[in-house]
């Protein structure tokens, strides 16, 4: 991989089904150590183009970049460097988590000394040890989920997508996800789709926005929320002096019971907002624009035409 390259690189992708472009023409760059929010309504493309950066689909036109190199020219190398998580996690009954995950990482060619420390890790991440022996096709939904995430990083790859992660998943559940979405920026570069707008606001550094299979906006959510004022609601009760205790925050205002309108000083965002709250410790249940900036942008994306159901 070489390390002045982005993570992450789509040069002008596209994707056509029966001579009907699914996605066309996107462009997008992602650097290690960053979260990008993928948003749209369903059909935007959103599916098709994770795909597509995981190796999974060949784009129709267009190229992948993976560390300067082609995705598609060089298959082992993706197979060793990209975690994917799809919608519905791709598990197999007959076996336990354990011995999952022992495969999964034989696929994608972890060294076989490694490979008991590499699942240990993984299910260590993904909060699973007291289910290790219990079968797949006997999990709840949400710890399906969680499985499907251990897979994806089983095997410590440069880019990480996830698509609906927090799927199935209960609220204290959802917040551990984001937690481990923002630990794991920390040495890859994590792709994240979702349709929960305050899970971008809480856990990525930029966003890009699908429409019609057409990227429509890309911005970075600090640049977003500088300086503006956000809702803020708490798993734990916190006071005026503990807010000023923190460093991006230029005012605190209770608006309810755990809800606050926190004022931003300058340069601060909403990821710098949200990684001190968790650090913290006082657990991040919803942060949001006050402006509804990001909401705004999307809806008005969203509601310019109506989007054709066969886009995936």
């Amino acid at each position: 991989m070489n390390e002045s390259s982005p993570a992450l690189e789509l040069d002008r992708i596209g994707r056509h089904l029966s001579g009907r472009a699914i996605v066309e023409d996107l462009s997008l760059a992602l650097e290690r150590g960053e979260v990008l929010g993928l948003l749209g309504v369903n059909g935007a493309g959103k599916s098709t183009t994770l795909r597509m950066m995981s190796g999974m689909l060949a784009p129709s036109s267009g190229q992948v970049r993976l560390g300067g190199l082609d995705l598609y020219a060089n298959p082992g190398y993706a197979r060793r460097n990209v975690g994917y998580l799809p919608e519905e996690p791709p598990l197999y009954g007959e076996l336990t988590i354990e011995e999952y995950l022992r495969f999964c990482a034989r696929l994608h060619g972890v060294d076989r000394s490694a490979i008991v420390a590499a699942v240990e890790r993984a299910i260590e991440r993904c909060e699973l040890g007291e289910m290790r022996r219990r079968l797949t096709s006997l999990l709840s939904k949400g710890f399906r989920q969680r499985v499907g995430l251990a897979q994806a990083l089983v095997h410590e790859p440069a880019l990480i997508v996830l698509d609906e992660p927090a799927s199935g998943l209960d609220p204290i559940q959802a917040l551990r996800l984001r937690d481990l979405i923002r630990a794991l920026s920390k040495d890859h570069a994590v792709v994240l789709s979702t349709h929960v707008l305050s899970d971008v606001l809480a856990c990525c550094d930029r966003v890009a926005i699908l429409h019609r299979g057409r990227l429509r906006h890309s911005t970075v959510l600090s640049e977003l929320d500088a300086g503006g004022a956000m809702l803020v609601h708490l798993e734990r009760d916190i006071d005026d002096q503990a807010w000023m205790r923190i460093v991006h925050v230029a005012r605190a205002q209770a608006i309810g019971t755990r809800r606050w309108r926190i004022d931003l000083k300058h340069c601060s965002g909403a990821g710098d907002l949200a990684k001190a709250i968790n650090d913290a410790g006082y657990g991040l249940v919803e942060l949001r624009s006050d402006n509804n900036a990001l909401e705004d942008i999307f809806v008005r994306i969203a509601a310019e035409t109506a989007v054709p159901e066969a886009c995936a």
